[in-house]
C-alpha cells in the first residue's frame, strides 16, 4: 500500500517544537532590526562649541552637519557658550544649518553661558532655539575692523547688513523679528527667561533630556515652512568630536598664542644669524614664525603692527651698536607691545592680544634680544685671541739665553724667539711681533714701546 500525504503526519511534540524555534526566531530579528534602526541609523548628533566663532568653528560644524545628513540622523545638538566673532564665519555657519536636511538644535548651556553677538544669530537661525536656566543671549551689534578710522557710512552699511540677516533667519524661523532686530541696531540682550518671553528662543531648559521631552510635546516649523513633530526621548546621543588637526588649529586661532609664536620664532632666527650652523634655532625659528604667519592669515590682521614688530627688532639691534643706555631698547619694547595689541583686529576682545600678554613677551624678549646683540657686537670688536695672532701680548718663559736670539716656552710651545735686549735663561718675556715662525719678545721688565703719532 502506497503511503498517502495524510498517513505521513509529522508527531504533534516535534512540530510545536519546531514552531516555537521560528517563532523565537522571528523575534530575536525583529529586537535587532528595531535596536539598529533606533541606535544606528537614528542617532542624536552631538557638538560642544565652547569658543569664539571663527573659520574652524565654521569647518567643525559643517563637517558635523554633512556628517548627520549622510548617516541620515534624527538631529544634531549644538551645546554653545561663546561670546561672539566673526561676521564671515558666522554666515557660513548659518548657511549650513538652513540648509540642512537634519533637524538642527542649538542649545545655550550650561548655566553662566552666553551666546552672544555672532552666537545669537546662531542661535536665531536653529530649528529649535534653546536655552539652559542662568544663561543669557543678545547683544548683536556689529563692531566695525578699524574702529574710529571707519566713515559712519560704512558703519550704517554694515549695520544695515547684519540687522537684515538678522530679519531673514528670525522670520524664516517664525520669531519675533522685531525684538531680533534690536539686539543688532541697539545691542539688547536677554535672560532665558526674557528670551523666551519674547519669543526669541522656542525652550528653556535644564538638561538635553528636559529639552527632549519638551520638543516632542509640540510640532515646530523648519527653514523651508514644512511643520514637523521629532520625538527624541529614546534616541542615543553620540558625540561629534574635532579631529586633531581642527583642535590643533582652535588653539592657533588665539591671537595670544600666534604672538608668543610670532616672537619666539623671530628670536630663535635672531639666534641662528649670530651663531651660523646652529641648525635648531634656525629650524625652529622658521618652524614658528610659519604656524604664527598660517593662523594669523585666517583673522584679521594689520599688516602695520607686523611693521610696528619689525622696527622693534630695528631698534634693539640699534641699542647694541650705539648704545644708547637703554633708549633704544625702551623703545623697542614700546614698539614690540603696540604691535602685539594691534596686531589682530577683530570684533570681540577674545580675539585680539591681550595687554598682559603683549607686555609679558616684549619685556623680556627686548632685554633678551639687546643683550645678546650687545654680546654679539662686542665680540666682534674684541681682537682675534686664537691662532698664531693670539700670542701677541702673552707672556712666556725663555728657554735659552736670547742674546738676542733663542728659543722661549709661550702657550705649551717652544718658539724661535728675538729680544730686544739681552735676556737670561728662565726669564719672563713679553710677545710684540710676530716674523714668520720667529718671535720677537721684550724682556717682562722692560717698558712697553710707545707708537709715534
Amino acid at each position: 500500500m502506497v503511503p498517502t500525504l495524510a498517513s505521513l503526519r509529522i508527531p504533534q511534540p516535534f512540530h510545536s517544537e519546531r514552531s516555537r524555534s521560528f517563532a523565537a526566531l522571528a523575534v530575536a530579528l525583529l529586537a535587532a532590526v528595531v535596536f539598529l534602526t533606533s541606535s544606528g541609523f537614528s542617532q542624536v548628533l552631538k557638538l560642544t562649541l565652547d569658543d569664539t566663532i571663527q573659520p574652524i568653528t565654521a569647518e567643525y560644524i559643517s563637517r558635523a552637519i554633512d556628517e548627520g545628513q549622510r548617516n541620515n540622523d534624527k538631529a544634531i545638538l549644538i551645546e554653545i557658550n561663546t561670546p561672539g566673532g566673526l561676521l564671515d564665519s558666522t554666515r557660513l555657519i548659518i548657511q549650513k544649518i538652513t540648509n540642512s536636511s537634519v533637524p538642527v538644535i542649538i542649545y545655550v548651556t550650561p548655566s553662566g553661558s552666553r551666546a552672544a553677538s555672532a552666537g545669537f544669530f546662531i542661535l536665531e537661525s536653529a530649528d529649535i532655539a534653546a536655552m539652559a536656566p542662568g544663561t543669557n543671549t543678545g547683544a548683536a551689534h556689529p563692531v566695525v575692523i578699524g574702529g574710529g578710522n571707519v566713515d559712519e557710512v560704512m558703519k550704517q552699511k554694515m549695520e544695515n547688513d547684519a540687522a537684515a540677516l538678522m530679519r531673514s533667519v528670525a522670520f524664516r524661523r517664525g520669531r519675533n523679528v522685531e525684538i531680533a532686530e534690536s539686539t543688532v541696531r541697539q545691542s539688547k540682550s536677554f535672560t532665558d527667561q526674557e528670551a523666551l518671553a519674547q519669543h526669541l528662543v522656542d525652550y528653556v531648559a535644564a538638561s538635553p533630556a528636559d529639552l527632549f521631552h519638551q520638543i516632542a510635546a509640540r510640532s515646530f516649523k523648519r527653514f523651508d515652512g514644512k511643520e514637523i513633530t521629532l520625538d527624541l526621548s529614546r534616541q542615543p546621543i553620540v558625540p561629534f568630536e574635532m579631529t586633531l588637526k581642527e583642535r590643533i588649529l582652535g588653539h592657533l586661532m588665539d591671537p595670544n598664542i600666534s604672538f608668543i609664536l610670532l616672537a619666539i620664532g623671530a628670536l630663535a632666527l635672531y639666534a641662528e644669524f649670530n651663531h651660523p650652523g646652529a641648525v635648531i634655532p634656525g629650524t625652529v625659528g622658521v618652524v614658528f614664525i610659519l604656524i604664527a604667519v598660517f593662523a594669523l592669515n585666517l583673522l584679521p590682521t594689520r599688516f602695520a603692527a607686523l611693521a610696528l614688530i619689525l622696527g622693534a627688532f630695528v631698534l634693539f639691534a640699534a641699542e647694541a651698536k650705539f648704545a644708547s643706555h637703554g633708549v633704544l631698547t625702551v623703545g623697542g619694547i614700546v614698539l614690540l607691545t603696540l604691535g602685539g595689541l594691534l596686531l589682530v583686529d577683530a570684533p570681540i576682545p577674545q580675539m585680539r592680544v591681550h595687554l598682559l600678554t603683549a607686555l609679558a613677551v616684549s619685556i623680556p624678549l627686548g632685554v633678551i634680544t639687546a643683550f645678546l646683540m650687545s654680546v654679539a657686537v662686542r665680540a666682534r670688536r674684541n681682537k682675534l685671541v686664537s691662532g698664531a695672532q693670539g700670542l701677541i701680548g702673552e707672556t712666556g718663559v725663555a728657554q735659552t739665553a736670547l742674546a738676542p736670539s733663542g728659543k722661549i716656552f709661550v702657550h705649551g710651545e717652544i718658539w724661535d724667539a728675538v729680544s730686544s735686549s739681552e735676556t737670561s735663561m728662565g726669564q719672563s718675556v713679553i710677545v710684540r711681533k710676530i716674523d714668520g715662525l720667529r718671535l720677537q719678545v721684550d724682556p717682562a721688565n722692560a717698558p712697553e714701546p710707545t707708537a709715534i703719532r
